[in-house]
């Protein structure tokens, strides 16, 4: 009779070991996303933070929020380039939680994979605290889990969950948006991390580019235009709350600009808003063209080059602008706030 060998965890496609690699190679990046308030370091069961700083607030409300980055991380897979895709992460979450006006405290993250390996989930975590110093937050733990079977040795997806704080008398939205408020942009460093279903539809699908296709009206690659990191504007909306009167925010992401601002409008007021103020980027007019997709389909779909939206006081906008332009984000005037049924509309035609 012959014996068999014993069946051990990583004959079934978990590697224990790689894992531990892999939190060793991660641990000086998490190091540099910290704040004061975190106690202890990475490979406890669960992350502390000291919210004793809160008997300083009046009334805090916590805020949370959790995202992904949808199939973006196709792009960053085919590309064999992992270090930007958790700055998209750190976007999706934080910028959500400033929304209300909430301080990004710190955040945890999730990689799902079907085979660790160590520099690869490292290189993602890089990503991720990069974005965590960006927000001003703390990445304060997180889980990496090996998928075989289920997700392709090579395939991974991550995923975020950020909590925030805010003083009640300070949360910002529709109730506080008013008649002849005025709606100021700020500049999307790219496509960010919504629509890539569409967006790889039409260019791999329909046009039959590679990622390594030089793209003139880009100025690099297919590929290095499609990677682009989501820029993080939390730090840049919290001192634009402090130093001049905003009254809401609104985070433009799945469903595009118009929807995403009438999140934030009360039911009596409008937003109207001027698409001469603004030329989207070359990523989506080329979308619209190479895959014959019409104007509505785009503006519901993609962020068009807007990536957040203040509502701000008609007397604070010089302001705001300045504040925004001291932080490096490109905004303008998009448009005012009037009477109405609650509606963001979207009016003439882009500049070219």
């Amino acid at each position: 009779m012959t014996d068999n060998p014993s069946t051990t965890y990583a004959a079934a496609g978990v590697d224990i070991e790689a894992g531990d690699r892999a939190v060793e190679l991660m641990k000086t990046w998490v190091g540099k996303a910290t704040r004061p308030e975190v106690l202890g370091g990475i490979g406890g069961f669960a992350g502390l933070f000291d919210v004793s700083a809160f008997t300083r607030y009046t009334r805090p409300l916590l805020a949370t929020s959790t995202d992904g980055v949808g199939t973006k991380v196709a792009i960053a897979q085919r590309m064999d380039k992992h270090d930007t895709i958790g700055r998209d992460l750190v976007g999706m979450v934080v910028d959500d939680l400033v929304v209300c006006g909430a301080e990004p405290l710190f955040m945890t993250d999730y990689i799902a994979t079907g085979k660790v390996v160590p520099e690869r989930i490292a290189s993602i975590v890089k990503g991720i605290a990069e974005g965590c110093v960006l927000a001003g937050c703390a990445l304060v733990g997180g889980e990496t889990a090996e998928h075989p079977g289920l997700l392709d040795p090579d395939e991974y997806d991550v995923a975020g969950a950020g909590t925030g704080v805010v003083e009640a008398d300070r949360l910002l939205g529709a109730e506080r948006v008013r008649e002849g408020d005025a709606v100021v942009a700020m500049a999307a460093s790219g496509l960010h991390s919504n629509g890539y279903s569409l967006v790889r539809h039409v260019f791999f699908a329909g046009a039959g580019w590679e990622l390594d296709r030089d793209v003139p009206e880009f100025g690099r690659t297919l590929g290095e235009e499609l990677l682009e990191p989501t820029r993080i504007y939390s730090l840049a909306c919290l001192d634009l709350a402090r130093r001049t009167e905003v009254h809401a925010f609104s985070h433009v992401t799945g469903g595009g600009l118009a929807a995403n601002l009438a999140r934030v409008l009360p039911g009596h007021l409008d937003a109207r808003l001027d698409r001469s103020t603004w030329t989207p980027g070359a990523v989506f007019s080329l979308v619209g063209e190479l895959g014959k997709v019409a104007q509505p389909e785009l503006e519901k779909t993609l962020n068009m080059g807007v990536g957040m939206v203040a509502v701000v006081a008609a007397d604070a906008v010089d302001a705001a602008l300045a504040v925004l332009a001291e932080r490096g984000v490109p905004a303008w005037v998009l448009g005012r706030v009037e009477a109405g049924t609650g509606q963001a509309v979207l009016e003439g035609s882009h500049g070219r």
